[in-house]
């Protein structure tokens, strides 16, 4: 178990101030989990106030014996009610804020209701935009971790080839991949910032049930045990001649990566074995686009015309009527982080440091999906790949 060095959260925060002088702001508050880790080390219930100048302070309910411990800030405290941040922070030396920073994106109204009581005459806005945009350039810490991620989940690949068999279920096979990721660290949990974004391992289904859309905002979404949680393993028995998806997530240490695999008992059709190596000439495409930097939305633009010329108008990202408007996301604590690699981002380049998941994917309704997914990131001197396992289709 690692604790996030002093200086990093240090940094993590610099960088944030600079980001609210550039925007105005006098605090950002911060509540999320995912945000909480990030700039604190933990995930203790409390808030962080970030003033434009000086030190966080990381105001804890519970429970700050432990937050203590676990985060690297010099500033932590107890506070017991919202009423006391004014005092608290007045005995730092801080002045009232005028402007106010906050996740409006992910923090339920009543509370943030409740929170402006607290400074009734400041001026509020979302903090959410420059809080990803700090979050999205990585670390060689964060690099580390994640690449300590892609080990766990090539195990878990690696288990898959061994225990895959006829007749097993989607939900057996889910099982024997998350009972392996679990004893190689996995977190059990993957984080996800958009509302209702409910993802465990990630997805593991066969045949038509890979081809079947949900609720989720992924290119694949699967049957799922339940209608209430309508996506991903179902008890439908794994048959031959059908691909199975492994899209899992590794998670360690608070870092995800996002892989995809393809495997089959016996042998694919010859549209589905097309479909798999166009998918890997067009991550191919994008290997070769990301270093010259280009726009989040070129290299969307650019994979889907491939697609298309491809011949996979209807059933790239999706089947028809389901498809995604996007072919690749940020990662990092969450798995949804920026860069977006999606329609419409042309203002927005990539940079050294960014990290992302690139997941090209055609479904073909009634008869299965098939693509590949692996988590990279964008060095000074090119792209590096962080998932490592074979991209060869595995037959069993």
């Amino acid at each position: 178990m690692r604790l996030t060095p002093a200086t990093e959260l240090e940094y993590r925060c610099k960088r944030l101030q600079e980001e609210m002088a550039l925007s105005g702001l006098d605090a950002v508050i911060i509540l999320q989990n995912a945000d909480l880790f990030y700039f604190t080390g933990t995930i203790q219930s409390g808030n962080l106030y970030v003033p434009k100048e000086g030190q966080p302070v990381y105001m804890v309910r519970r429970d700050a014996g432990r937050a203590r411990m676990e985060s690297g800030l010099k500033e932590v405290c107890p506070f017991a009610s919202m009423k006391d941040i004014p005092r608290i922070l007045a005995d730092y030396g801080y002045a009232e804020p005028k402007r106010i920073g906050m996740e409006m994106d992910v923090l339920p109204v009543n509370l943030f209701e409740r929170y402006r009581k607290v400074y009734p005459q400041a001026e509020y806005s979302d903090a959410t935009p420059i809080i990803r945009k700090v979050r999205m350039i990585k670390s060689h810490y964060e690099i580390h971790i994640m690449q300590d991620a892609a080990d766990q989940v090539d195990k878990v690949y690696r288990r898959a080839r061994d225990v895959i068999r006829e007749g097993m279920t989607d939900l057996e096979l889910a099982a024997e991949l998350e009972y392996v990721a679990r004893r190689e660290g996995h977190l059990g949990l993957i984080r996800m910032r958009a509302f209702n974004g409910e993802m465990m391992f990630g997805h593991t289904f066969s045949g038509a049930d890979s081809a079947v859309p949900a609720y989720t905002d992924t290119p694949l979404g699967g049957m799922g045990p339940s209608p209430s949680f309508g996506q991903g393993a179902s008890l439908k028995p794994i048959g031959r001649n059908e691909p199975i998806i492994v899209d899992f997530a590794g998670s360690y240490d608070g870092y995800l990566v996002d892989q995809t695999r393809v495997f089959v008992i016996g042998a694919l059709s010859d549209r589905l074995r097309k479909g798999y190596d166009d998918m890997l000439k067009i991550q191919e495409r994008m290997v070769a686009m990301a270093p010259e930097r280009p726009t989040w939305g070129e290299i969307y633009d650019e994979c889907l015309f491939m697609a298309e010329k491809l011949g996979y108008a209807e059933s790239f990202m999706g089947n028809r009527g389901a498809q995604v408007s996007f072919i690749g996301h940020g990662i990092g604590v969450e798995i949804d982080e920026y860069p977006f690699l999606a329609r419409g981002f042309h203002d927005q380049r990539l940079e050294p440091g960014m990290a992302f998941a690139f997941e090209p994917k055609v479904v073909f309704p009634g008869e299965g999906a098939v693509g590949i997914e692996d988590t990279f990131y964008l060095t000074e001197s090119g792209l590096k790949q962080l998932t490592h396992s074979d991209q060869s289709l595995v037959v069993i």
